[in-house]
């Protein structure tokens, strides 16, 4: 999914093309607006931006200055001006910056939109990075690349032995041509392909491809070095370039942005899909092992969907959901364990469903993972033995050993097929299933609609990267997100017209409006009648 970034000092000319752009492409378009430059490059700072459709002459900050600032920030992304002055200066200036387009306010929205679709085509162009592959390929060293895998590979193993004194370190890194400083902090990237339909004819060749894609978009900011692990997974150790050597949470804003170009440039280029795994700060030479290791489980936990993901290890317990609890794990699981036991199969079902959902959960943390799973498998593991139902349940050995699952997706699963031929010996088989992620955000949605309902806050409040979440919530609820929100700021609208005599600008913002004039345009498009039509047709009956 595209970001686009409207911004206007004009208030009713940011929100109709925000209204025309946000329902233009739902499927592959995520629009942002803001009324000034300032609140422009807040939105920058939040989430990577792929085009920004801004006036030139705007106050406080022109547009031309908004651009040079973005270049800080997102390097690739495309500028479309559009003003209402035909001054040669302004137009001369701004078509010397790269990758900008001028338009006149006068040409209109429907060539506003022509252009903005042509900038998406080039976009799209651009992920073509297989001549790019084919290039390096043929000039880099094989045997220089080899030396450099192998002391990775060592690094990732046991980076306790490997890193040594600084001074050696660097000795080690600047023999095996490494750009990496050894006195500098390190960041790391996990890239895992997600399982193909079909097995990948040459899978050493797809890696190698996308670890060349994926340091071509990282070394604007970042030195790095790469290399393929021992299961296949692609490993990418990054340093900031900023010339005092500090890493700081610039770093870690622009891999997650750059992430997703990489993976949509994987698919482009190369038909594979790619979910990638980043640490959220940085560590030693030394701790390298452990944030490795770190991320293999993380990855694991979040695997399985086959969604081309970035998640981002913030090394933080959640600040709700799980410290809460009004009961141990084990005092839970003593629960379930009567419960079936007394045949009472709906109490069972909602304890196991609260444990499994919180495996499922995006920001649970490994260590309740790991607890909250193995006390859930023990359970079903020593009821199957003690039944005597060992036949019903091929390789039920298999739950207390959880690295035989490819991810934790696939262990849970595993753990309700158990668990449903338990049940379906008690001769009863009710389940419930729900996903625990997407209800709470439409309960969030529903509860807070006067509140910024934008993606990109929706998926910082709930812990989700923002292309991810929308992929995610269609996938769930079989529409997109915006047109949840429309719908629930009407159905919120008309009880607010009906119950109440609020002024219709009064409801607009209850109903997360700023502008009456948008709400009204929204209502008409939706309902067909104006905000007051609709309330003086509820009075005519």
């Amino acid at each position: 999914m595209y970001r686009l970034l409207i911004v206007d000092d004009e208030e009713i000319i940011t929100d109709s093309l925000y209204e025309t752009f946000a329902r233009l492409m739902p499927d592959q378009l995520d629009v942002c607006k803001a009324y000034s430059a300032v609140e422009a490059l807040n939105w920058m700072q939040r989430t990577r931006i792929d085009i920004i459709l801004t006036d030139i002459r705007m106050p406080g900050m022109s547009g031309l200055e908004l651009t040079e600032q973005i270049q800080n920030y997102w390097p690739t992304c495309r500028v479309i001006f559009l003003t209402g002055h035909s001054d040669f200066d302004y137009a001369y200036r701004a078509l010397q910056l790269p990758n900008v387009r001028y338009l006149l306010k006068t040409e209109g929205y429907n060539k506003v939109m022509s252009v903005v679709e042509e900038v998406l085509v080039e976009i799209r162009r651009s992920y073509s990075m297989l001549d790019l592959v084919k290039q390096t390929r043929e000039v880099t060293s094989q045997l220089a690349v080899i030396r450099q895998e192998e002391f990775l590979r060592r690094l990732l193993q046991d980076s306790t032995a490997v890193s040594g004194t600084s001074n050696d370190l660097q000795d080690e890194l600047n023999k095996r041509n490494l750009d990496l400083q050894a006195a500098s902090p390190i960041y790391m990237v996990l890239g895992r392909l997600n399982a193909p339909l079909e097995p990948i004819s040459d899978l050493e060749r797809v890696q190698e491809s996308v670890r060349i894609i994926g340091s071509s978009f990282m070394q604007e900011h970042a030195l790095y070095a790469s290399v393929t692990d021992h299961y296949g997974d692609m490993i990418w150790l990054l340093q900031t370039k900023r010339e005092d050597g500090t890493a700081d949470n610039a770093l870690v804003k622009f891999l997650e942005g750059t992430l997703e170009l990489v993976q949509n440039a994987c698919m482009a280029s190369l038909g594979v899909s790619i979910a990638f795994t980043l640490s959220g700060r940085s560590c030693r030479f030394s701790e390298i092992t452990r944030q490795y290791e770190r991320l293999r489980l993380l990855q694991w936990m979040n695997t399985g969907d086959g969604i081309s993901m970035v998640l981002t290890d913030n090394h933080t317990v959640p600040s709700t959901g799980f410290t809460k609890e009004p009961l141990r794990i084990s005092s839970k699981i003593e629960l379930m364990s009567g419960y079936l036991e007394t045949g009472r199969i709906q109490p069972f079902y909602d304890m196991f469903e609260e444990l499994a959902g919180e495996l499922l959960q995006q920001d649970i943390t490994m260590e309740r993972a790991m607890e909250t799973y193995y006390n859930l498998a023990l359970l079903v593991h020593s009821t199957i033995h003690r039944w005597g139902i060992q036949q019903n349940i091929e390789d039920q050995r298999s739950l207390l050993h959880l690295g035989e699952f490819a991810s934790r997706k696939d262990a849970v699963q595993y753990l309700y097929h158990a668990a449903e031929e338990l049940v379906h010996f008690k001769r009863s088989n009710e389940q419930e299933g729900a996903n625990v992620a997407i209800r709470s955000l439409c309960s969030y949605i529903e509860e807070n609609l006067e509140k910024d309902l934008s993606l990109v806050r929706l998926a910082e409040l709930h812990h989700f990267n923002p292309s991810y979440l929308s992929r995610l919530f269609k996938q769930e609820k079989g529409t997109n997100l915006s047109e949840f929100i429309d719908d629930c700021r009407i159905r919120r609208a008309k009880e607010l017209l009906q119950n109440t005599d609020l002024m219709i600008r009064e409801i607009a913002i209850r109903v997360g409006y700023e502008a009456a004039h948008s709400f009204t345009r929204l209502f008409k498009k939706l309902t067909g009648m104006t905000p007051q039509e609709y309330r003086e047709s509820l009075l005519i009956r």
